[in-house]
């Protein structure tokens, strides 16, 4: 197996010839050519990990070539050689991008170290790049609707600021992305960014974990530790689920909120910080507050700006959409093609009640993903549990007699589709209804069949 491509660049045949032989031997595919002008023509067809490019050429000199490389492909990594080094000569080439600079004669000990490092630099590039591009993705806040559109704009308006924001939303709605969104949208975006699952974390272990802690502070605290305040210092403290924080941790976090300084656990001495505080909840904490469990004035502190996270039921219209993103990512991931969603289950799909939120769909389209083996998916394909008619779904306001009768209607029928698999003749003779009858009845209720 090759260990890449490259290209050798010189008007010296002797050179060229020796240096390919080498590199083949080393296990590197490698092309040659004489020119400047024939190395541009090589760029044209072919990719290269790594081209060594001799200053002096007939025709364009090796600086004049190397100014086009980087026009055309500022990522191509590029070493120079040449017989007649200087110092201005090396200086230039590094200017305008050159990995490296070699001279004649050349050392195969010095080639095979420089090319060594070139690799490894490409490597991390690359590996940082597609690191970037996944941190990129499942950042994204995906859906067209009207909720999702307005929280945007929220972020947007909320994230260049210093207030602090309090995050509602059911479990599985995205409230950490939110978060994180705020954070790489603000002027701390270089800066950590810290994450504390308050109900996560038992009661006599939560001040250490947000505050830190001293050795022998407690059994067990064998050293030192910073906490969590103090390792977002400059950045962005999460505080998820701060609904299940204990009274006495409450207190301090009020404290620090004020004071922007705080003792670590079995300690006499104040550490300040600078810490933007985020804070998500599940917990109606109005509610808590009048149960005496969440206290008032920590609430006011959180609350400046307030941000209510949809649950998925109240923007469906989103489901195509987050579905397409997530098998697609899903599919890339697991090496497996691009699946497509039958519009007899993506009407499932968009139907089912979805307690679970963006995170539940987003299991079951993993699921999808890995364990349908062609590329269609199909109503039998989804999880037997959403076969069942949803009895999730709450009720809006009272319906009259007639608003519910056509509410149940409609819902059978879609059930009885899908138990029958979309087939409209064998649906009409379940239920007993001239097919004729049903294609009225599905016209009516806009249910759509292919």
């Amino acid at each position: 197996m090759s260990k890449g491509k490259l290209l050798v660049v010189d008007d010296e045949e002797n050179l060229r010839s020796s240096l390919q032989a080498i590199l083949r031997d080393e296990g590197y595919q490698t092309d040659a050519v004489s020119s400047g002008e024939a190395c541009l023509e090589k760029l044209k067809k072919n990719k290269y990990d790594t081209i060594f490019l001799d200053i002096w050429l007939p025709g364009k000199d090796g600086i004049a070539i190397l100014k086009e490389i980087r026009s055309r492909r500022p990522s191509q990594y590029v070493i120079i050689i040449s017989g007649h080094g200087t110092i201005e000569t090396a200086v230039q080439a590094t200017k305008l991008g050159a990995f490296d600079f070699i001279e004649k004669p050349l050392s195969l000990e010095k080639v095979m170290l420089v090319l060594r490092h070139a690799f490894k630099q490409k490597n991390l590039e690359d590996e940082n790049r597609t690191l970037k591009n996944f941190i990129r993705r499942e950042t994204m806040m995906i859906g067209s609707s009207v909720p999702m559109k307005a929280l945007r704009q929220q972020i947007e308006y909320a994230a260049p600021t210093e207030g602090r924001i309090l995050i509602y939303g059911e479990n599985g709605t995205g409230k950490e992305l939110v978060a994180t969104l705020l954070h790489l949208n603000s002027p701390r975006k270089n800066q950590p960014f810290v994450e504390v699952n308050c109900a996560a974390i038992p009661d006599d272990l939560i001040e250490s974990e947000l505050f830190g802690s001293v050795k022998g502070a407690y059994t067990g605290a064998t050293e030192s530790r910073k906490g969590k305040f103090e390792l977002a210092d400059r950045g962005t403290l999460f505080l998820d689920e701060v609904g299940d924080m204990s009274l006495k941790t409450q207190a301090k976090v009020l404290r620090v909120l004020e004071e922007q300084r705080f003792h670590p656990v079995g300690s006499n001495q104040a550490i300040e910080v600078d810490v933007r505080v985020i804070a998500a909840t599940n917990k109606n904490l109005e509610q808590e507050i009048e149960k005496e469990n969440f206290r008032l004035d920590l609430f006011f502190r959180l609350n400046v700006i307030p941000f209510e996270v949809p649950p998925l039921r109240e923007r469906k219209e989103d489901i195509p959409e987050l579905v397409d993103h997530f098998m697609t990512g899903f599919c890339r991931r697991y090496g497996k093609p691009k699946k497509r969603v039958r519009s007899q289950a993506m009407a499932k799909l968009e139907s089912h009640h979805w307690p679970g939120n963006v995170r539940e769909l987003k299991n079951t389209i993993e699921r999808l993903a890995i364990m349908v083996p062609g590329k269609v998916v199909t109503l039998s394909d989804l999880p037997s549990s959403m076969m069942k008619p949803s009895r999730g779904a709450k009720q809006g306001k009272s319906l009259n007699w007639q608003e519910a009768r056509e509410k149940f209607e409609r819902q059978f029928l879609v059930d009885q589709l899908v138990e029958n698999r979309g087939n409209i003749s064998r649906t009409a003779a379940a239920i007993g209804m001239e097919r004729t009858h049903l294609h009225r009845k599905l016209k009516t209720y806009d249910i759509k069949v292919k």
